[in-house]
C-alpha cells in the first residue's frame, strides 16, 4: 500500500526526463546552426553551444540508461 505510486511517480519523472531531453536537443541544435551560419562566431556562443551538446548528451545517456522509449 505505501509502494502503490512507485509506477506512476517513474512514469511521470519519465517523460518530464524525455521533455527535458526534447528541449535541450532543440536548444543545441539551434545554436549549432547559428555557430555554422555566423562569419565570425565569438568564442563565447562556440562555448555556450558545447555546454548545451553535453548537456544534451548527458540526459540521452540517462535516458538510455532508464530504457525509457517513446511510445505513440
Amino acid at each position: 500500500m505505501l509502494f502503490r505510486k512507485k509506477g506512476w511517480l517513474r512514469k511521470e519523472f519519465d517523460e518530464k526526463l524525455l521533455d527535458k531531453t526534447n528541449q535541450l536537443k532543440d536548444s543545441w541544435i539551434s545554436q549549432k546552426t547559428l555557430i555554422e551560419k555566423s562569419f565570425d562566431p565569438s568564442i563565447e556562443a562556440e562555448c555556450q553551444t558545447k555546454i548545451a551538446e553535453m548537456k544534451y548528451f548527458f540526459l540521452f545517456k540517462e535516458v538510455r540508461k532508464r530504457n525509457i522509449t517513446v511510445s505513440k
